[in-house]
């Protein structure tokens, strides 16, 4: 029994993934590629327009394949923002390349396009965005500067499954991208991923790294006569029986998503109402992006005030959470040398999450925002 009246999530279920599940079973068919595999491949390329995709056991294998698709060489750079999850950089570590920590913007804890152009140079291979929240990074711009150099965009949307951009949806931008459905994001299957393949000279090698360097697709395909070992590569095949689980989640997205986007305003709202957007900086959408309702976060003045705020709301019962530390401070990240960088710093320090699921209830958000508003007054 959880000691929070409000605990920070809950995943929630359609009833249709118990029902999928069985039927996986009775089909016989639970180690992948099959009828529910098939199915989220189809609803991803028509909800969202990912014409090339593979399910995956995590997002973390995505990004991992897609480090493999780069081929890349000892002096190599990889250019990712430090405020992000760890498999952002370690999935290009494990491939020996350089990882270049950017700062993120000022305003929101995306990757800053003007620290992306400060740390370009000739061997930089790669730049990774993260979507922090579910809001889309200025993908136009990015996509300019790689352009110049002949980087290649891999778009880490873990949170981003359905934010749009100028017109574009996020996983559509990049050469490649990765999401998640861990039990976190807003569509779950507790552990799985999606790689999305856009660069169509880089699609068919894709289908070797995801099934252990083999070329078993070939052979599926009737273009070989039996399969074999041409390329490195990995087990990033997802399991059926969570192919099934998604594929009844997908059903229920879009009522997933306007719930969790409809909590997101009502926290705005109420938190700007009570002045606290005076004293703390609130959740925003970028320019250009749209809003997939993933995350609520606010930052504080400092440490000290975050740490006082979570133990404050434990208090109340509601449980509130910190995100990332930045990665360029971390043990393992200080042996890559990089900038300052003050915002993946403050965010590090500062920021913090409010609960956000689907079965959060209007009240339950009031007596959040007052319990947010109660605090804020002891500090001012």
């Amino acid at each position: 029994m959880s000691k929070f009246k409000i605990g920070f999530n809950k995943p929630w279920l359609s009833g249709n993934e118990l029902k999928n599940i069985s039927e996986a079973a009775a089909l016989c068919q639970i180690s992948g590629d099959g009828k529910f595999t098939k199915q989220c491949v189809d609803t991803f390329a028509t909800k969202f327009g990912f014409a090339n995709s593979y399910l995956m056991p995590s997002c973390t294998a995505a990004l991992e394949a897609s480090a493999l698709l780069l081929n890349l060489e000892p002096g190599d750079e990889v250019i990712v923002p430090s405020y992000t999850f760890v498999s952002t950089a370690n999935a290009f570590a494990l491939r020996g390349a350089r990882i270049v920590f950017a700062d993120s913007c000022q305003d929101h804890p995306n990757v800053s396009v003007n620290s992306i152009k400060d740390l370009i140079t000739s061997k930089t291979k790669a730049i990774v965005p993260v979507h922090y929240a579910g809001s889309v990074c200025a993908m136009t711009e990015i996509i300019a500067l790689a352009n110049e150099t002949g980087a290649v965009v891999i778009e880490d949307a873990a949170q981003a499954l359905g934010a749009n951009y100028e017109g574009g949806t996020a996983g559509t931008f990049g050469a490649l991208a990765s999401f998640s459905f861990h039990e976190t994001k807003n569509i779950t299957c507790g552990e799985g991923g999606l790689l999305v393949v856009n660069d169509s000279q880089l699609l068919h090698r894709a289908a070797v790294i995801r099934d252990k360097g083999t070329n078993r697709h070939d052979f599926n395909s009737g273009k070989v006569d039996k399969y074999t070992w041409v390329d490195v590569g990995s087990s990033y095949t997802a399991g059926e029986l969570a192919a099934a689980f998604l594929a009844g989640q997908i059903q229920e997205f879009s009522t997933i998503t306007e719930r969790r986007i409809a909590i997101w305003n009502r926290y705005l709202t109420q938190l700007v109402a009570a002045d606290i957007h005076k004293v703390w900086q609130l959740a925003s959408m970028p320019a250009g992006s749209t809003n997939n309702g993933h995350m609520f976060w606010m930052v504080t003045r400092n440490a000290q005030e975050r740490d006082s705020f979570i133990k404050w709301m434990e208090a109340e019962g509601i449980q509130t959470l910190f995100h990332y530390q930045p990665l360029h401070q971390s043990p393992f990240g200080k042996k890559y040398e990089s900038n300052f960088l003050p915002n993946a710093d403050r965010y590090g320090q500062c920021l913090v999450r409010l609960p956000l699921f689907y079965e959060l209830s209007d009240e339950s958000v009031d007596i959040i925002c007052d319990a947010v508003a109660r605090f804020v007054k002891t500090k001012l």
